[in-house]
């Protein structure tokens, strides 16, 4: 049996929804709603000791943080590949990946915007312009990163969407969210448009899986 405690809007959440739907895995959905801050009850720590999620159980061993679970399900289950084998070409994808989730993400994420309003008074248009200036700065090196990859096919992964194009999804998501103008960024809007054309992808947007 495999569980996913996520939020419906969290990005690793997200990431974590694709590579499930891309592998073809079904499994139950635990929604944590990190707006009335489930994530950091007692009984999801118990869970997730970090208090974040996601967090994804699989026949009782539970794994957080949503890179390490991604490797996690493509050693399980490794078709369709999402990190290349050959080491070089994974060095890349990883290179790439981690541009959005370890550069973008963990300075743009809830707690830290919420920490900018009560430590320093940013108030919502500052915690916007925050947000859209670390986007900017990550867009503008992958960008420049996804030259190669998009040689002989619409993805960062090239013919097929790999770990990076599974970050990208959830950041174009997040960067159309608070107006972030993308005429910069081609490759990436290219490679966001294929993804989205996947129907597996799709069914997994925000949206799509928002409770009711």
């Amino acid at each position: 049996m495999i569980r996913l405690y996520g939020y419906w809007r969290s990005s690793a959440a997200y990431r974590v929804r694709i590579a499930l739907a891309l592998k073809g895995l079904t499994y139950e959905s635990v929604e944590v709603n990190l707006l009335a801050g489930e994530q950091r009850d007692a009984a999801f720590r118990a869970h997730n000791p970090q208090g974040l999620v996601p967090a994804l159980e699989i026949d009782g061993a539970v794994i957080g943080q949503s890179l390490a679970i991604i490797d996690y399900l493509d050693a399980l289950y490794p078709d369709p590949p999402l990190v290349p084998r050959d080491a070089l070409a994974r060095a890349r994808v990883l290179g790439q990946a981690l541009v959005i989730a370890a550069d973008i993400h963990p300075i743009t994420n809830l707690r830290v915007l919420n920490r900018l309003a009560d430590q320093f008074g940013a108030d919502q248009p500052a915690k916007e312009d925050w947000y859209r200036h670390w986007i900017a700065e990550g867009f503008t090196a992958l960008e420049a990163l996804a030259g190669a990859g998009m040689e002989g096919g619409p993805f960062l992964g090239g013919d097929a969407p790999n770990l990076a194009d599974i970050c990208l999804v959830p950041q174009m998501y997040n960067a159309r969210r608070f107006a972030l103008p993308l005429d910069a960024y081609p490759k990436l809007v290219a490679a966001d448009a294929a993804a989205q054309a996947i129907p597996a992808i799709a069914a997994v947007a925000p949206e799509r899986v928002k409770p009711n």
